[in-house]
């Protein structure tokens, strides 16, 4: 996807608005199972469906924080923020990452972005500042909210 006349030159028109909203993407046991697989975390309440149905008070089992955070990468590059006349788009770091609500097995999540900054440096790079909204389908509260950074280069 691509926001209209949304390039290198003209990012800075963009500040203060919202560039999107992603499609919504299921988080289902199996994707949990693989970033549990992945990064070692095989706690219970993620992994152990029968336990997490009896002990947990989700009712079932539920993804890890860092995993829904780690879906703000792809959430964010469909949406666009990268515009299309930069050579590379590259993650700067994060700010003010707050987890609100947990993302139950099956549920789907999408993320609204709306740009806070961009501010250009030497060489052609532009560090652009993005609040991120991960919504549950179906919640009134967001899984996570984060302000996210990317270095844009020419």
């Amino acid at each position: 996807m691509s926001i209209k006349d949304y390039s290198i030159a003209t990012i800075e028109r963009f500040v203060g608005q919202e560039l999107g909203v992603s499609d919504w993407v299921a988080v289902d046991q199996a994707r949990i199972d693989a970033f549990a697989a992945c990064t070692g975390d095989s706690q219970w309440i993620h992994v152990d469906v029968e336990r997490a149905t009896r002990e947990s008070p989700f009712g079932g089992t539920i993804a890890h924080g860092y995993l829904t955070l780690s879906l703000l990468a792809a959430l964010t590059m469909e949406i666009g923020l990268i515009p299309e006349d930069a050579s590379a788009g590259l993650n700067y770091g994060l700010d003010k990452v707050r987890f609100m609500t947990p993302v139950k097995a099956g549920a789907r999540v999408r993320n609204r972005v709306t740009l806070i900054s961009a501010e250009k440096k030497e060489g052609g790079r532009i560090i652009v500042k993005t609040m991120n909204e991960l919504q549950v389908e179906g919640e009134q509260k967001p899984a996570l909210i984060a302000e996210s950074l990317a270095m844009l280069v020419a």
